[in-house]
């Protein structure tokens, strides 16, 4: 049996002794704890509790390395279940096969390591030329066992050294397939899915392919990977002629299904049916994408049309709200989470087409051409910065699946607790330098990550930050510019604008005069306000305290930060900062380029530049 071991020691937990002192006396070194006494056990229970020098004594002595117990089972058996390292390592040095079969399911050690997720065993028996491809009574192979028990740094490097994630079993049950049964966890599901297993496969007893079984399972994280992520098929049936379409539709109102995935059955059934042409263009990705771009483009437009009506301010804000919440009702019905993200930039580009239609209609008579001028060329600024913030690369740190898979052998066999979050992304693949964050919208990694903007929509990082803070610069400019020429016209257009009660009668009387550059004034100064809040924030951040948005919301998640009590590890004082972000050369060397600590983006020998480099 695999966990036929003595107490914990299939966990790993057996010999860990604690001191049987009381407590040292105050002030007084506590005493060493105890060490204990092992002479007594015989060579299997010295194996299990990792008494390394009895085992070598009785080795010594003559034992036979090979030598199974009453169970058939061998010292590397139980040195690998309770992931014995330096015995692993003796055994096999003093000739223990690393294929042994043995056990009630008669498996190897490879096998009985990678059941318990110890990745330093498997590292060990892997280099030692252990079979990964070997099944076991069950039929199954070491990556079988892994995905079963959701295991997934073993599962990264065994696919790593070669081993086939679309591996079959003697049942023809692949290992995504034992992940989706099995597993509730989004990982090793996602990560099969990252390092290539494919969702077509079936299994040849019942014909069920990774989506069945993961529906069978009533497992909603994997059914939504499998979906969203892995682009699993609705159509496949099984030997009963099921489909996984089939089956969530009987399941479609159960709280286990989940609103996205609710969603995708009704996208896939609008998609293919033909009965009802605008039932199938709400789900139709293309239409929708549109609605995304025009609907604030129109929205803009209508709420100027009703601030000119001739009625009542209450009867207008009436017919304002009325017209948000109808279009609030048809973003929940058309838009996803994916164009939910893709709002915020349709909005801001609609915003600023209008306001260039309104200066050239309404204030451009009135300033003349110069003040159009100059308008109109700050506007070459603002786009430029703008599509470089929007389409540029952020930084983004990618890596080839050579590498990849280079990285995960690396880190498995060189690095100690290397698969640490703040070390490895599981969800790229790829080691991260200093400073990097995975952002969950765009789902990459980013160097010197600050932010997720979704007024550009795009991430903010070492590539493109500079171009960010010109576009607020740039847009800062061109709202006020947008303030001062309304004031111009209200001045021009209409004199008595100024001579009403007090502020609150002059701002009245401008909106009488004229509704709608009222509405986009408002729009206006709104703008300027919160893009003055953003540029003053950002450069605070930059130019004082040496640190990104990311790090001043996270800094009590980074050990670096807390070793300077919440101080940036990076900052060289305002000077060299401003000049360490816009990449001048000042007085000495520019600061180490943190985001390029990598080779290749993830595959290289090269390791994260320290927080002590910076300082």
């Amino acid at each position: 049996m695999y966990d036929s071991t003595c107490g914990a020691a299939a966990s790993g937990q057996c010999g860990k002794m604690q001191p049987e002192s009381d407590g040292p006396p105050a002030r007084e070194p506590p005493p060493a704890p105890l060490e204990r006494d092992y002479s007594g056990f015989d060579i299997v229970k010295a194996t299990q509790y990792g008494a390394f020098s009895r085992v070598k004594e009785l080795v010594e002595a003559g034992w036979d390395v090979n030598q199974p117990d009453h169970e058939t089972v061998t010292l590397l058996h139980w040195a690998a279940i309770n992931n014995r390292r330096e015995i692993i390592q003796y055994l096999l040095s003093k000739g223990a096969a690393v294929d042994a079969v043995g056990g009630e399911l008669q498996a190897t050690p490879l096998q009985w390591a990678a059941r318990q997720g110890h990745l330093e065993a498997v590292v060990l028996l892997a280099r030692a030329g252990a079979d990964p491809a070997l099944r076991d009574a069950e039929g199954c192979a070491s990556l079988h066992l892994a995905a079963q028990f959701g295991h997934t740094a073993v599962v990264a490097y065994l696919v790593a050294r070669g081993v086939s994630p679309d591996a079959p079993d003697a049942g023809g049950m692949t290992p995504l397939m034992w992940a989706c049964w099995k597993v509730s966890a989004v990982d090793p599901t996602r990560l099969l899915l990252t390092l290539g297993a494919s969702t077509r496969p079936a299994d040849r007893s019942h014909g069920n392919t990774a989506l069945h079984w993961a529906i069978l399972a009533r497992n909603t994280t994997a059914i939504s990977t499998l979906l969203l992520y892995g682009n699993a098929s609705l159509d496949v049936p099984n030997q009963r002629g099921v489909t996984p379409l089939t089956m969530l539709q009987t399941n479609a109102d159960s709280l286990w299904v989940g609103s996205k995935v609710a969603e995708k059955i009704k996208e896939h059934m609008l998609a293919t049916t033909r009965k009802n042409i605008f039932r199938r263009l709400m789900y139709d990705k293309k239409f929708r994408w549109w609605v995304v771009v025009v609907m604030p483009f129109i929205a803009f437009y209508i709420t100027g049309l009703i601030f000119e009506m001739d009625a009542l301010y209450l009867i207008k804000f009436f017919l304002i709200s009325c017209f948000y919440a109808l279009l609030h009702f048809v973003g929940q019905a058309l838009f996803d989470e994916e164009l939910k993200n893709l709002l915020p930039l349709s909005v801001y580009l609609a915003t600023k087409a209008w306001f260039y239609i309104t200066w050239l209609a309404f204030i451009a008579p009135v300033v003349g051409p110069g003040p159009t001028a100059g308008f109109l060329l700050c506007s070459l600024g603002l786009w430029y910065t703008f599509l470089k913030s929007w389409r540029s690369d952020p930084g983004v740190i990618t890596a080839s699946k050579t590498d990849k898979f280079r990285t995960i052998i690396e880190l498995s066999e060189k690095v100690r607790g290397g698969f640490e979050p703040a070390r490895f992304c599981s969800a790229c693949l790829v080691r991260r330098p200093l400073r990097s964050k995975h952002c969950s919208v765009c789902d990459r990694c980013v160097a010197r990550f600050d932010h997720h903007c979704p007024w550009v929509g795009n991430c903010i990082g070492e590539k493109n930050h500079q171009y960010f803070i010109g576009f607020l610069a740039c847009l800062l400019v061109s709202c006020g510019w947008l303030v001062w020429g309304s004031l111009q016209y209200y001045a021009a257009a209409c004199p008595g604008a100024g001579a009403g009660a007090g502020a609150l009668g002059a701002a009245g009387a401008a909106a009488a005069c004229n509704p709608w550059l009222t509405w986009v004034l408002l729009n206006a100064v709104f703008h300027l306000f919160w893009v003055t809040v953003l540029t003053c924030c950002q450069l605070y951040l930059v130019i004082c305290l040496g640190m990104t948005t990311n790090e001043q919301l996270n800094r009590g998640r980074y050990r670096h930060f807390q070793a300077r009590g919440g101080r940036s590890p990076f900052s060289r004082g305002p000077l060299l900062n401003c000049a360490d972000f816009f990449h001048l050369r000042l007085c000495g060397p520019p600061a180490p380029r943190d985001w390029a600590g990598l080779d290749g983006g993830g595959g290289g020998d090269c390791e994260p530049m320290l927080p002590s480099q910076y300082v």
